[in-house]
C-alpha cells in the first residue's frame, strides 16, 4: 500500500481560475466538477462553482481545490501573512506548498510561472542550504516554496 498527501485548497468562487493557473504552470490534466454537475439547479448562485477540481501532471505535481459554498471571493486577496526577516521565515499561516526539483533548470520555469501576479517573499536564487530557493504568495494568496533538493533534503 502507498499513501500520497495531496494539497486540497479552499477558495471562494475562484477555484476554477486557480486550477487553470496551476495547470498553466505545471502542465497536466485539469478536472473540474461543479455543483450544477452534482445536481444543483443551474440558476442558483454558486452552481458553477467547483465542488471537485484537480490538476494532475506527469511530473508528479498534483493539487486539488474546491469553492467553499456560500462564500464569495474577497475583493482582494489578503496580504501574505509571511515574511523573511534576517534569514528567518516569520509567518502566521498554517502551511506552505513546496515544489522541490532536482536542478535549478527544472524549477526555474515553475518559479517564473507562479511569480506572475505574485507577492515575492524571498527572491529566487542561491541559498546557503540549496542551489536555489524562493518563496512567494501567488495571486490567489497561496504561499509556495520553490527549491532544489540537496543531499540532506531529499524527499
Amino acid at each position: 500500500m502507498s499513501l500520497n498527501a495531496v494539497a486540497h485548497l479552499n477558495f471562494h468562487g475562484e477555484a476554477r481560475e486557480a486550477l487553470e493557473f496551476y495547470q498553466s504552470v505545471f502542465g497536466g490534466q485539469l478536472t473540474v466538477v461543479t455543483y450544477a454537475d452534482f445536481g444543483m439547479p443551474a440558476e442558483l448562485p454558486g452552481a458553477t462553482h467547483v465542488v471537485f477540481g484537480q490538476v494532475v501532471a506527469g511530473n508528479g505535481f498534483r493539487v486539488m481545490a474546491y469553492d467553499v459554498p456560500g462564500q464569495d471571493a474577497p475583493a482582494a486577496p489578503a496580504a501574505p501573512g509571511t515574511r523573511r526577516e534576517n534569514g528567518m521565515t516569520i509567518t502566521n499561516e498554517p502551511f506552505f506548498l513546496s515544489v522541490r526539483g532536482e536542478s535549478v533548470e527544472e524549477v526555474t520555469p515553475v518559479w517564473a510561472g507562479l511569480a506572475k501576479g505574485a507577492t515575492v517573499i524571498e527572491e529566487f536564487g542561491p541559498a546557503q542550504w540549496a542551489p536555489a530557493f524562493g518563496m512567494l504568495a501567488d495571486r490567489f494568496g497561496v504561499t509556495w516554496i520553490v527549491d532544489v533538493a540537496t543531499e540532506y533534503a531529499q524527499a
